[in-house]
């Protein structure tokens, strides 16, 4: 059942087109990622969805209604974390839930909604003596205080160290379970492979391919990628021309082919470059992972 239907969706600032023309649809219950570098249109995409944005043009659809048009009903239906927030910082956890539960006129139970967050010993603490990881599950706990039926998490870890993004990454999966559908954003590959049920990969406002990880991964055809520098100059078209090689990529200096025979492809490599008396160096051989498929499909690795 489909929860959120994006359709044709654009959005300019000025000469810069932010978000070109993307589709995608949210299945309900899933962790739906979005998976880009810094500036691909990842956030003003979420915008869009929350209804804190505009789109020039294109259609979004949330638990059946027009979030283009009913903004107010849908924001009843949905929680928000931002990528950076802002907390009163005189006033405790329990209040502040509080405070955000009276704006959609419900009850909460602060407590029992920071036990879920493993913060109810924090309970009468301030925002401000919090630590970073203690911060953002807090402002998860404050994206539930209305029971959204679809939470949008952008850069949910972005600036914690590796401990606290794993606590965060735990959260997340606990929220899931609970029936909850996720729609995040990330540049964290590892991220995006151990949450997301499905990811849609963006660059450059751009959504240039959408599937759960298997599927990214075996659309690339190659059952290893073999990575090797090389001291004299070799030509792209003779290594596709190797048995077993199905691409050829080169990066900072870095061959990566993409094989379907990683033996037979190796055996032709070494041979012809020891018949050339060429050193090759670096030599790694391992199976395709997300940043694989990232740069496939983009042509550049995930930037910061």
């Amino acid at each position: 059942m489909l929860i959120i239907e994006v359709k044709n969706l654009h959005k300019n600032y000025g000469n810069v087109k932010a978000v070109q023309g993307i589709d995608f649809a949210v299945e309900k219950g899933e962790i739906f990622g979005i998976l880009g570098p810094n500036g691909a249109g990842k956030t003003t995409t979420l915008e869009i969805l929350e209804g804190l944005n505009y789109a020039d043009v294109g259609s979004v659809t949330i638990v059946g209604l027009d979030a283009l048009k009913q903004t107010q009903a849908v924001k009843k239906k949905i929680g928000v974390q931002l990528q950076s927030e802002a907390f009163f910082e005189n006033l405790q956890l329990v209040e502040l839930l509080d405070l955000f539960a009276s704006f959609y006129r419900t009850k909460v139970n602060a407590l029992e909604l920071l036990e879920k967050v493993d913060l109810q010993e924090k309970a009468y603490a301030y925002y401000a003596n919090l630590s970073g990881g203690q911060q953002r599950r807090f402002s998860i706990a404050a994206s539930m205080v209305n029971n959204p039926e679809v939470l949008f998490l952008d850069e949910p870890t972005t600036g914690l160290d590796p401990q606290a993004r794993r606590y965060v990454w735990e959260l997340i999966k606990r929220i899931k379970q609970t029936g909850t559908t996720i729609i995040l954003t990330t540049h964290y590959m590892e991220e995006a492979q151990l949450l997301c049920n499905r990811i849609a990969i963006m660059d450059h406002g751009k959504i240039v391919k959408i599937g759960s990880p298997e599927e990214l991964i075996d659309s690339l055809l190659a059952r290893h990628i073999i990575s090797f520098s090389s001291d004299k100059y070799i030509a792209n078209e003779d290594l596709r021309i190797i048995y077993g090689v199905k691409n050829v990529r080169k990066e900072n200096g870095t061959f990566h082919l993409e094989t379907e025979d990683p033996n037979a492809t190796l055996y032709r490599l070494l041979q012809d470059s020891y018949n050339s008396k060429n050193n090759l160096s670096n030599l790694d051989i391992h199976r395709p992972n997300l940043e694989d498929v990232f740069i496939f499909y983009t042509g550049h690795t995930l930037r910061e």
